[in-house]
């Protein structure tokens, strides 16, 4: 009997645990470029949706392919097109990610969206990929999710089918109950498939990182004020111009704890200034919001 490569096994593992999907590139672009990106905010600073696209994970790396088997690209169809975001596998049912992926400019939810797992190049038909759809049913955004003040920018995906893990499909693990830290001075890792070039208008097709020193909420408010950055919120540095940027929504900000990685944001807004302004970028507080992440997904909190 002729023997079956790695390779080969993880495809028909892929192709086994959800229909495929076929995508469209041309048709999808970051959900930063959709008018309801811009009308969250102060009509002052507006004016930068018509400024020449900043660098998204400026300064980043490449991760290697499998260095995180929790980042996911996630694509919701408004009636205005379908938007790219990032997202993380938070059980083999459920994805979270930021409210302002999942709805319109007229709290419209998406109607629906395809989950990517296991990519490394989001654009081709990997072996490793799993692409599963989900259903307006499926959507869950936070009900006092606030566009104009990006206040509880959270939000949970049912997919239609269970992820199936292996080595490039695992899901994230969140703070427990008893963690009261508010992860100052460690350094954080934020990951996504965001554009990595002033030069290049499309978002990458491979995920890129960087890691950079997490600030307390004081640190960042001498950046921003309490009327963005509040206790929901937690902020990533941009030191030496690392950081990331409009592109990257949804996407996990991690630490390295206990051997394995711990979300402890989710990406939700930076400075319409720029990504190399200097400002720091702001995430979803994950440990903010545990008790809505259990009510809407069946992810359990440890004790």
């Amino acid at each position: 009997m002729k023997s079956i490569s790695v390779v080969a096994l993880l495809a028909l593992a892929a192709f086994a645990s959800a229909e495929w999907i076929d995508i469209d590139w041309s048709q999808v672009k970051p959900i930063d470029e959709f008018d309801h990106y811009w009308t969250r905010l102060p009509a002052e600073l507006q004016v930068y949706r018509y400024a020449t696209p900043s660098q998204r994970i400026v300064n980043g790396v490449e991760a290697l392919p499998g260095q995180f088997p929790y980042q996911i690209a996630l694509l919701s169809n408004f009636a205005s097109g379908t938007g790219l975001c990032g997202g993380t596998v938070l059980t083999n049912n459920f994805i979270l990610t930021a409210a302002h992926c999942l709805v319109d400019g007229n709290n419209v939810l998406a109607s629906s969206g395809t989950a990517i797992l296991g990519a490394h190049d989001r654009t081709l038909v990997e072996p490793t990929q799993q692409r599963i759809g989900f259903t307006q049913a499926g959507v869950f955004v936070h009900s006092n999710y606030i566009a104009s003040t990006i206040r509880n920018d959270i939000a949970t995906v049912r997919l239609n089918s269970p992820a199936q893990f292996n080595a490039r499909v695992q899901p994230i693990r969140l703070p427990a109950r008893s963690d009261g830290r508010d992860f100052a001075g460690l350094e954080g890792t934020a990951s996504g498939f965001g554009r990595t070039s002033d030069a290049n208008p499309n978002s990458a097709a491979v995920i890129s990182f960087t890691r950079n020193p997490i600030l307390s909420n004081a640190q960042c408010n001498t950046f921003w004020s309490t009327t963005w950055v509040q206790d929901q919120n937690v902020c990533l540095s941009a030191v030496g111009d690392r950081t990331i940027c409009h592109g990257d929504s949804g996407g996990p900000l991690t630490v390295h704890d206990g051997g394995s990685s711990l979300e402890v944001g989710i990406s939700s807004f930076v400075s319409s200034a720029g990504c190399v302004s200097g400002m720091p970028s702001a995430f979803v507080r994950v440990s903010f919001f545990r008790d809505w992440i259990e009510q809407n997904s069946d992810y359990v909190f440890d004790a």
